[in-house]
């Protein structure tokens, strides 16, 4: 049986700890006004700690296993756990910063060795493989035979079925993916905040619409140059600049510094991490007997192998490339003598609709403000399933311009709530 060993909370990780109490908002939601980056560390240890409680309650019930005392049991179990971890790592996609990602380098690998410990734990897939053999005979439902057989596929693809000897491999290669993984992300971020496009010249925004220009005077002073323009590789800044903008040579500088991005030979560069990934997955797959990860990744899919995925994507490429093909003569004769260029496709593809169809994205901006696209998600929701939203102003949020709304079913019964985070910024 694996083991993992966790320090105990002292008293003062409880005092002011929001994590180790309700929450007193209402439904529950998270206090993120009370949320702080040294709250974490202590609850997720807690959690840990916690879950291996109960998991070692589940192995060591003396009654036969069954649904209730093994598969419910087990769903059940990691309440503080999950809390944290439904808070932290939707925090790393929108929040991020040094401390977070600190924080996340030393949690991935305890987490890691956390879930191989319960995944692996002889006793506790014994009790499952038990319930799974005679599911049948249980007097279950069809939606409780599925959730035993899930749990029993999920158990034997994290190592339950391995060796003794293949649990250790695959422990370790688990706790390195989790840190490689994290590290690329890292990476990718940094890469994405650390790169600007400073322009000085008016001239050089020829082409782009009004409010592109001001978004990037607006982050220009946000920068601390006001009077500039810059522009950055967010989906907001870099779409509207490579559509739009009549200068190739800028053009071409945002496109490369977007797809270069970790490919540059520099501290965060990710061809290293990749490679390292690749091996890692491929002697992960062999564990499991698969020839290669993305087997092992499709086995449990409809696609089954990746012979499958290989000729679906080998047909859509044919039919799309000749269409591609078809599209790029056109948009060769709007931009000779000149070669279009990758960095090129957005912005001919534009000025070929415009061509064709006399139509131009900006005249339907005004239409397309946040709160008429939200107003007809909203609606569409309704329509097609008869839920409903109501902003709270009563929940507290992350970040400042975040939006809150009670969802509720056809026949008013509360959903859950539902947090839009529009705009973009560094942290995201």
């Amino acid at each position: 049986m694996s083991i993992i060993g966790l320090t105990s909370c002292n008293s003062n990780d409880y005092k002011d700890n929001p994590f180790f109490s309700d929450y007193g908002t209402y439904l529950e939601a998270p206090a993120f006004d009370k949320i702080k980056i040294e709250h974490y560390k202590p609850a997720f240890i807690e959690g840990m700690k916690q879950q291996q409680a109960e998991v070692a309650a589940i192995c060591d019930n003396p009654a036969t296993p069954d649904f209730n005392n093994t598969i419910w049991a087990y769903d059940k179990s990691g309440e503080l756990l999950s809390k944290v971890s439904g808070v932290f790592f939707n925090m790393m996609e929108c929040m991020s910063n040094d401390q977070m990602l600190e924080l996340a380098e030393e949690l991935y690998p305890m987490l890691s060795k956390h879930s191989d410990s319960i995944m692996m734990n002889p006793k506790l897939y014994g009790r499952i493989d038990y319930v799974y053999q005679h599911r049948n005979e249980m007097g279950l439902d069809d939606q409780q035979i599925r959730v035993v057989e899930k749990y029993h596929q999920d158990f034997l693809r994290h190592g339950a079925g391995l060796s003794a000897t293949g649990q250790a491999k695959l422990s370790v290669i688990n706790e390195r993916l989790s840190t490689l993984s994290l590290q690329f992300g890292n990476n990718l971020l940094k890469e994405n905040s650390n790169y600007k496009l400073v322009i000085d010249n008016k001239a050089e925004l020829a082409g782009l619409p009004q409010s592109s220009i001001d978004a990037a005077a607006e982050q220009a002073k946000k920068d601390g140059m006001e009077g500039k323009w810059v522009f950055t590789l967010s989906k907001p800044s870099l779409i509207p600049f490579l559509t739009y903008a009549d200068d190739a040579t800028l053009r071409k500088q945002m496109y490369e510094a977007y797809y270069n991005r970790g490919d540059n030979n520099n501290e965060y560069d990710n061809k290293a991490i990749i490679k390292e990934m690749l091996t890692l997955r491929l002697q992960k797959a062999n564990l499991f007997g698969y020839d290669n990860y993305a087997n092992y990744v499709l086995d449990v899919n409809m696609a089954k192998d990746d012979k499958t995925v290989d000729k679906f994507l080998s047909d859509i490429f044919k039919a799309a490339n000749k269409l591609a093909q078809k599209e790029l003569a056109e948009m060769q004769k709007i931009s000779k003598p000149n070669k279009i260029e990758r960095s090129d496709w957005w912005y001919y593809a534009e000025q070929l609709r415009k061509a064709k169809y006399d139509f131009d994205e900006n005249y339907i901006r005004p239409y397309l403000s946040v709160s008429n696209v939200r107003n007809g998600m909203f609606m569409a929701a309704n329509k097609l399933y008869g839920v409903t939203f109501e902003q709270r102003a009563d929940i507290p949020v992350y970040f400042e311009g975040v939006e809150t709304y009670e969802v509720k079913d056809f026949d008013g019964t509360i959903l859950g709530l539902l947090y839009l985070d529009f705009y973009p910024r560094e942290s995201k």
